[in-house]
């Protein structure tokens, strides 16, 4: 097939009428963890809120993209750093034997056996020397019902399996977005969109200053069937124990025989990285069968419904959080996280990563946000992601009950509002 030369040859379309089937007071774009936490948080502050997803599902790389590993909730002091509404999701899967995570006390504790118990769990990682960290695992399908209940609960209006097409523009502000389903193209208008989309799609589409980065594409995979979990991963089976009886977390897909990085907005790159990746996860189904004797009678669960995409486009937005802010409060800090691979690191994030500088009403949360690339390897991790949602989420609410756009929010109310609903917003040292 030949490809179009750059630049691509235009075609005018015609002006078509496309309906505005609803309108809300917060229009979230993207249902993954920072999406809900940012829906939630908004509904509960007594906002509007629709809440809308291309997949069928909601959690995003955390459900389908089988990244079942909250890293971090703790800043590897044995100190809780994210809690909010990442700790309440923790404690719905705990009720229903969903998760696994040390308990409390074994937090910082430099104990060989509880790390090596946890490591097996995947819950351990970066240079030594390790301690117990406050990281979970989970049972993905049990997340996509948790969060299914958390929106519904809070009264969020839900819409799935459509994608969003083009901003609403108008005298420098964002008055809502085009989407498309199957049933066609129609428009959301609202007071305050909230950028979830993880490639920062909106933001992007409306013009805002970012910068993106290309990666190697990988798929996490399961297997089940897998006899002496623990003796095969101490034997280098390359897998993590995870949720069920025999069953293990095969966690990066071979990534380092996928021949090239990617542009995870480029359907060409992406439709390259799909099908070489799914090449990669069979051929190594294949070898461990082959070579790893507990899993000679082992089955593929599930290959990730998305590629481990963690890093696209970023957001240059009104502060650009960086490596030598480590440790650094801010005056406007609404989201604190550790670091996954890091002890002791510490990243306060301030409203302003969270703001664009180009439309007054566009916030923005999730892997996306206004980082540099080496922050980005903190803050792009789930529950990084819930503390941002939540913190935009919140403070759109606020805004639209006030009557201000988001730039223009007490921050101090902001804070306030997030510590009384269990957020953290500031662990000093």
């Amino acid at each position: 097939m030949t490809m179009a030369a750059d630049p691509f040859p235009v075609l005018e379309e015609p002006p078509r009428r496309t309906p505005v089937r609803y309108e809300t007071e917060v229009l979230v774009v993207g249902g993954g963890s920072a999406g809900v936490a940012a829906a939630v948080a908004a509904a509960r502050n007594g906002a509007e809120v629709m809440l809308v997803e291309r997949y069928g599902y909601l959690g995003g790389l955390a459900t389908g993209g089988l990244i079942i590993l909250l890293l971090t909730l703790d800043d590897g002091r044995g100190r809780q750093a994210v809690a909010g509404l990442c700790q309440e999701v923790t404690e719905r899967l705990a009720r229903r034997d969903a998760a696994y995570f040390p308990p409390r006390e074994e937090w910082g504790r430099s104990d060989e056996a509880l790390v090596h118990r946890d490591r097996r769990r995947g819950l351990v990682w970066g240079g030594g020397p390790h301690r117990v960290r406050y990281s979970v695992a989970f049972e993905p399908e049990e997340m996509k019902f948790a969060f299914n209940q958390m929106v519904e609960e809070a009264g969020v209006k839900l819409l799935l399996h459509v994608w969003a097409c083009d901003p609403i523009l108008a005298d420098g502000r964002l008055a809502g977005m085009i989407f498309q389903g199957k049933a066609g193209r129609f428009a959301v208008k609202a007071a305050v969109v909230i950028d979830t989309s993880g490639d920062g799609d909106v933001f992007a589409a409306a013009g805002c200053a970012h910068e993106s980065e290309q990666v190697l594409p990988w798929l996490w995979f399961t297997a089940g069937g897998v006899e002496d979990v623990p003796s095969v991963i101490d034997a280098g089976g390359g897998c993590f124990q995870t949720i069920g009886e025999g069953k293990v977390l095969l966690p990066w897909g071979a990534t380092e025989k996928v021949s090239r990085r990617i542009d995870a907005t480029s359907p060409e790159d992406l439709t390259y990285a799909e099908l070489e990746c799914r090449k990669r996860v069979m051929a190594e189904m294949d070898r461990l069968r082959r070579e790893i004797p507990g899993f000679a009678k082992a089955h593929l669960c599930h290959i990730a419904d998305q590629l481990g995409i963690t890093e696209s486009r970023r957001l240059q937005g009104q502060y650009v959080l960086q490596r030598a802010d480590m440790d650094q409060p801010f005056d406007d800090t609404v989201a604190v996280t550790g670091h996954w691979t890091k002890y002791g690191a510490l990243y306060h994030i301030p409203y302003r990563c969270l703001i664009t500088t180009e439309i007054p009403n566009l916030l923005v949360a999730g892997r996306c946000i206004s980082v540099d690339h080496r922050v980005h390897h903190a803050t792009k991790e789930i529950p990084a992601c819930m503390a941002t949602g939540e913190a935009v989420g919140t403070a759109a609410a606020l805004a639209v009950r006030t009557g201000v756009d988001p730039p223009k929010l007490d921050v101090e109310r902001l804070r306030k509002r997030l510590a009384e609903a269990g957020a953290i917003v500031s662990l000093e040292r």
